[in-house]
């Protein structure tokens, strides 16, 4: 008796040990796996029954400018793609979701990886996905002259003219949005804004601007929801990190004191976000002023300068996400 006793205590121990040893952050993590799947199926579902405003926009928009402006078929097809689950800002989700779920090494941390996931979860809120819309939208509203209101947005003459902004052409509310494009280095050294597939036609079409280069666009950049709300959560962590290995590359190439930022403050613009948005800014403004205390360019990869990963990362995530929604 005393032996199984003994036994019986052992074993007791033993799965103390184990569960002392095990890191909470595995369980917030698995459940947040969960929670995101969930909500990007959930949104899938109102996007395929019709049920997000903006996307709905984005089709009859699309139906109109292609009566309108029949030789602007490829372009309007391609925008219209965002109304459905086979346009590039629903499969961004999709694709960081499968990152984040199935491939830990991606990550420079768990702190990272979770909270990479929560972003996932809240951008597929209907609420915030219906905003995001709202710049593809707008490019539609913007080919069709002014045939097609824009939405939640100002005009683009009142807007250029609140930012000093240059206008680029139709299409300028996607540059820098990873989604649509990247930047890439030309033969100068520079970087340059470059568009994936057919989005390539913005630099010919409707007054296209050709190359853009991002030390002009970057003091000079107009509003577009992405790049003044939603950035925090539409970017992957290591999208995120390119975008400031860029940004550093050419403040370098100003001699630090003149460049400015493109993301040194908010352009005006917004006629109306939902409240979703304005905390996701608020989320993003704490986070990007404790990312830029992080020094150094040549260290933007390392976990301990990168400002991923770590405590204050961690906090600005939460600070949105704490909702009832998992692992919290």
């Amino acid at each position: 008796m005393g032996v199984q006793i003994i036994r019986h205590i052992f074993v007791l121990l033993l799965l103390l040990g184990v569960s002392a040893c095990s890191d909470p952050l595995d369980a917030k993590i698995e459940n947040q796996i969960h929670f995101s799947q969930a909500q990007i199926k959930k949104l899938a579902q109102r996007l395929d029954n019709g049920q997000v405003r903006n996307a709905n926009l984005i089709k009859q928009y699309a139906i109109h400018l292609k009566k309108q402006k029949p030789d602007m078929q490829t372009i309007v097809n391609e925008m219209a793609r965002d109304a459905t689950t086979s346009g590039p800002l629903y499969t961004s989700l999709l694709d960081r979701f499968e990152s984040a779920a199935q491939q830990p090494q991606l990550f420079q941390s768990k702190e990272e990886r979770l909270a990479e996931l929560e972003n996932i979860y809240q951008a597929a809120t209907p609420e915030l996905y219906n905003d995001a819309l709202s710049d593809p939208l707008n490019v539609l509203a913007d080919l069709s002259e002014g045939e097609l209101p824009r939405v939640n947005s100002v005009s683009q003459a009142a807007s250029l003219q609140a930012n000093q902004a240059q206008d680029y052409g139709a299409g300028s509310q996607l540059i820098g949005n990873p989604s649509y494009g990247q930047w890439s280095t030309g033969s100068n050294g520079m970087s340059f804004w470059e568009w994936y597939g057919m989005y390539s036609l913005f630099s010919n079409v409707a007054g296209g601007f050709g190359r853009v280069n991002y030390n002009d666009w970057a003091g000079r950049r107009n509003y577009s929801y992405y790049n003044d709300y939603g950035r925090y959560r539409y970017s992957s962590p290591n999208q995120i990190r390119k975008q400031y290995s860029v940004e550093q590359k050419a403040k370098k190439s100003f001699g630090g004191s003149k460049f400015t930022s493109a993301y040194d403050k908010k352009r005006t613009g917004a006629s109306r976000v939902s409240s979703a948005s304005r905390t996701a800014q608020t989320a993003q403004s704490r986070f990007q002023s404790k990312y830029q205390t992080k020094k150094s360019s040549s260290s933007l990869g390392s976990k301990k300068s990168s400002g991923f990963g770590s405590s204050s990362f961690r906090s600005s995530s939460s600070s949105f996400s704490r909702g009832g929604f998992g692992g919290k």
